[in-house]
């Protein structure tokens, strides 16, 4: 082997990846130095990346080689620098700056700086006296910024060079805290001399004045428990105020508008734009009102507005407030008036809403392609401890002091101390914290910027391997990662969930985790209303011996999660059980229980989220056996349907029994379209046709059971239909609508009395026999020729007649959507030929439509509700379904003769043959199309929400976001349900009296 291929192995062996570049970089080193090569790659090992952190130090000694040959002649510091600059090519920018910072790491590493030394040098950099510093122009922001980068090295160093870095964390984040707010108390001492006059344009206050000003700066979050990140937003609350004799004197308003001032000084000189990069973001909004509130205000005018204004998250982000920079003694008076306001937060009635949405805000706006990469955010990460442990802070320390503390780990500890969590569990949580902690940290050294993402590529995970110390490779350390995160969400539900099962299992005292009040109050902070109700639910579902409840107790921890994060916990949880014991120890079900999370996470998804599916399986408990396979839950063609009605017919004698059969047919496809609406994307088209296919089938498989029983032998010649009306016939049925019918016969050589009284039983027939007390199906008629106060049926030629003479321009548009769905064909062919040519009329009289306009407006006064919103009305509200429906029925009206398209009896096909023909502008059609389809899912998620039919959208805050729920909304969306209505309802309405009354 040759020298050179030899030195090269070497450097390989080293953690070089370019051999033939590091190679090079040491040549030129060696030059510029003057040192050894053998010298240069002295403790080289450091280097989590050896190839970066080589060429940050070619760069800086190009720019000035003598700090770089001094402190390679420290050892301590040397390694210090291959630690940090292979740590770090944040580092190496900020050295590249300032080269003779280098000189800093000659001893550093060896332990971390304390919190009064980052203090002192700070306040020494910006030469502070009495609060005050030396220099008010930017160079001391300048300043500053250089000597906080030198502490941060320190810190890193020792943070690098640790063989344990994972147990250092919490130390590490403490003296990063520490330093955050030393850095805001050396700021502040610059803000003040800028505001008493000493920057140029910014003075504007005598001295004495900013010396009597008193400014707390408050750290939230993160900095206040003491657990900040490398690069972080600082959260901070800014509390202002002066003696009693200065505030008289000056005033309270002229004190805080010299503490804002300070206040924004403050920020600028750590967060804004100056010649050395900014250290992190100082952000204000956890402040009362949040951006829109005042950025300083008295102590007394925060207490006034927790007391009074406050909602239930605004205490709970104070549970880790601390006095971080300014005025102590205003700072720690603040915490006083403050902290017992946290816990008795937990009492309030609107607390377990404020929690989840602490919780789901962090991870709403997280890019689906980020999720899998998240340390912070996703799932198992560091944030589902952070919540776990908070919340079992804020539901038990209501009466529990011990368990008040800022820090997560400190109140891990306070919690096995107080009984609440196992040792064990609490051990395996805190390391994991470290885990997740520690790669955090790596990833945002890498370039000293913001970052909670793990890296996606080789080389990344290499260093970050080598850097953790957690894996011997890249792949190593990715698999730690994810052991972690499942781990986490193990941890998770054995924390919080799984101790509900001992407060109401047959397990002996020693065993029990909680008492039943204590579980009674964590079921009430996940979510559940009737928290003594799910204490008796869990009780039943779980105790005893049996095979079934075995399986339920491993399970009911992790359904118990599911049920929470669902619409109605309570109800879910209700109909679970209903279920469980309608199916017994049933093989199927306990096996699909055990071995099929995806089903079991999907029965508590339609149980919570839906009443009207909860009572139908309730009703048919085989359902559940859908949910483990994608094609049963597919909803059923009408050929299918019809094929199984006919079956059914020919297996019973009695209409009375073959009608219950068609019931349970009816509702058992009912209950597999609303599960399908939940579970799958499925359109507001496919619902309509569905549910539309199902009363189809059902009209027609009552009329052959009706007809068999009604009309003899002898009278066989009469034809009799059933056409389909309104929404019916558009094929546009939503969960809850009625189905508008008329009905017609032909005599056929039949005595015309007894035709039409056979007729009018073959009506009474139909209603009574497709009465079902369970998903009422209500065969309206009032559609029919003269409404009401019209007969129920009527020949063709009696329709003929009437429609030739009498019939009403209300009457011709209702035919728009008469389509035949049972009965006889060729009779149904024969009404259609006579409809056509009623609704689709070669010349339409000015008078016939003013006469709808006339009604339509009518319509609107006196059709609404007695005190209803007309906005929130789905049907008949302004810009809704009926708006749409109007209005395309007057274009068909008008154009149907000439325009074939507009010969539907569907709204959106019609529509869209409208705007093909330019009879409407494409926006205006899109702008009526979605108003349509928003106000037909929202109806039909009313109805399965509830369980009850409904054409009005909930004022209620809860009934709306578990519709936006059933809508794919996220959590917590009432007010955008309510915005994308109002907003798509007003864009329709515009257009709608543009084209209908214009």
């Amino acid at each position: 082997m040759s020298e050179r291929t030899s030195a090269r192995t070497d450097l390989a062996r080293l953690g070089f990846g370019d051999s033939a570049r590091t190679d090079e970089l040491l040549s030129e080193l060696e030059e510029s130095t003057g040192l050894g090569r053998a010298a240069l790659l002295a403790d080289v090992v450091a280097a989590a990346d050896p190839d970066g952190a080589l060429a940050s130090l070619a760069r800086i000694a190009r720019r000035d080689a003598e700090p770089v040959a001094r402190l390679f002649a420290h050892a301590q510091g040397r390694r210090a620098m291959w630690a940090l600059l292979g740590g770090s090519e944040g580092f190496g920018a900020f050295y590249l700056r300032h080269p003779r910072e280098l000189d800093d790491l000659v001893d550093a590493g060896t332990a971390l700086p304390s919190r009064q030394e980052l203090t002192d040098e700070l306040l020494d950099a910006v030469g502070a006296v009495d609060g005050f510093a030396a220099v008010a122009d930017e160079s001391a922001w300048v300043a500053l910024r250089v000597r906080y980068r030198r502490l941060l090295a320190r810190i890193a160093a020792f943070d690098l060079l640790h063989p344990a870095p994972v147990e250092i964390v919490p130390s590490v984040a403490a003296r990063l805290a520490d330093a955050a707010g030393a850095a805001l108390e050396a700021s502040l001492a610059v803000a003040r001399a800028r505001v008493a006059g000493g920057g140029a344009g910014v003075g504007l206050f005598p001295h004495e004045q900013v010396a009597a000003t008193r400014l707390a700066v408050i750290g939230m979050g993160k900095t206040g428990a003491r657990e900040l990140n490398y690069v972080s937003d600082v959260d901070v609350i800014f509390v202002g105020g002066a003696d009693d004799a200065v505030a008289e004197e000056l005033g309270e308003s002229r004190v805080i508008d010299i503490a804002t001032r300070l206040a924004v000084q403050t920020m600028r000189g750590l967060s804004g734009v100056e010649v050395e990069p900014p250290l992190w973001e100082v952000d204000a909004n956890l402040r009362p009102e949040g951006k829109q509130g005042a950025l300083v205000r008295t102590l007394d005018s925060h207490v006034s507005y927790y007391e009074r204004w406050a909602k239930s998250w605004e205490f709970q982000a104070l549970l880790k407030a601390r006095p971080i920079a300014g005025d102590s003694e205003l700072g720690e008076a603040y915490i006083a008036a403050v902290q017992p306001k946290v816990w008795t937060s937990a009492a309030r009635e609107n607390f377990v809403d404020s929690v989840q949405r602490m919780r789901e805000r962090v991870t709403e706006h997280i890019p689906a392609a980020e999720v899998p990469f998240q340390i912070k955010l996703g799932p198992g990460g560091i944030r589902d401890i952070e919540f776990t442990v908070q919340l079992l802070q804020l539901v038990h320390g209501l009466s529990d002091e011990g368990i008040r503390q800022r820090g997560t780990l400190e109140a891990l500890d306070a919690l096995v101390s107080e009984g609440y969590i196992g040792r064990a569990d609490a051990a395996a949580f805190a390391h994991d914290y470290r885990v997740l902690r520690l790669l955090e940290h790596r990833g945002q050294l890498r370039r000293l910027s913001r970052t909670h993402l793990m890296p996606d590529d080789d080389d990344a995970l290499r260093v970050l391997a080598r850097s953790t110390r957690l894996a011997d490779s890249g792949a190593g350390v990715f698999a730690v990662w994810e052991a972690t995160k499942r781990e986490v969400r193990d941890i998770h539900v054995r924390l919080f969930y799984r101790p509900l099962l001992s407060a109401v299992a047959a397990l002996p005292a020693e065993e029990r985790a909680l008492s039943t009040e204590q579980a009674h109050d964590r079921l009430a902070a996940i979510g559940f209303t009737d928290a003594a109700g799910a204490l008796r639910h869990i009780a039943a579902l779980t105790s005893g011996l049996s095979r079934k409840a075995t399986i339920q107790r491993h399970l009911m921890p992790v359904m118990l999660r599911w049920f929470a994060d669902g619409v109605d916990p309570d109800y879910g949880l209700l109909a679970f059980r209903r279920i469980s014991e309608r199916l017994g120890d049933t093989p199927w079900f306990l096996r699909m229980l055990r071995d099929s999370s995806a089903a079991a996470e999907s029965l508590t998804r339609v149980l919570s989220g839906s009443r009207y599916v909860g009572e139908l399986m309730e009703w048919i408990p085989e359902s559940v056996a859908w949910l483990d396979d994608p094609d049963l839950l597919r909803p059923r063609s009408g050929r299918v349907l019809q094929e199984e009605a006919r079956a059914i017919q020919s297996r019973h004698e009695t209409t009375v029994e073959a009608m219950r059969a068609v019931r349970a047919l009816r509702r058992r496809e009912l209950l597999r379209t609303a599960m399908a609406a939940l579970l799958t994307e499925m359109t507001i088209e496919q619902l309509s046709a569905s549910l539309t296919t199902i009363t189809e089938v059902t009209i027609q498989a009552t009329l052959r059971a009706v007809r068999r029983e009604v009309v003899p032998p002898q009278d066989a010649a009469l034809d009799f239909s059933v056409i389909a009306m309104g929404r019916f016939g558009g094929a546009e049925l939503g969960f809850g609508s009625d189905a508008d019918v008329m009905y017609v016969y032909e005599a056929n050589g039949i005595e015309p009395e007894r035709a039409h009284n056979l007729a009018l039983q073959l009506v009474a027939g139909l209603r009574t026999h497709s009465e079902d007390h369970r998903v009422p199906l209500d065969l309206d008629a009032d559609l029919r020729p003269e409404g009401r106060n019209g007969p129920l049926a009527r020949s063709l030629d009696s329709f003929a007649a009437y429609y030739g003479r009498w019939s009403l321009s209300w009457e011709a548009q209702a035919l728009l959507r008469a389509r035949g769905i049972a009965g006889s064909v060729k009779l149904i062919e024969k009404f259609t030929e006579l409809a056509d040519r009623v609704r689709y009329p070669a010349q339409v009289q000015l008078q016939d439509l003013r006469e709808i306009k006339r009604i339509k407006a009518r319509v609107e006064n006196e059709r609404l509700p007695q005190g209803v919103d007309p906005a929130r009305h789905l049907k008949l509200g302004p810009g809704s379904l009926s708006d749409v429906e109007w209005l395309v029925q007057l274009l068909q009206l008008e154009h149907g003769a000439r325009v074939p398209g507009l010969r539907t009896t569907s709204t959106l096909h019609a529509l869209a043959a409208a705007q093909e023909a330019g009879l409407i502008p494409e926006s205006s059609a899109a702008r009526l199309s979605d108003a349509w389809r928003l106000s037909s899912r929202l109806r039909s998620a009313n109805t399965l929400l509830s369980g009850q039919t409904s054409d009005v959208l909930p004022p209620d805050r809860r009934k709306l976001d578990g519709i936006g729920r059933l809508l794919d909304y996220p959590p917590r969306s009432a007010t955008r349900v309510e915005e994308d209505y109002f907003g798509a309802t007003r864009r329709a309405r515009r257009v709608f009296e543009k084209l209908f009354y214009g």
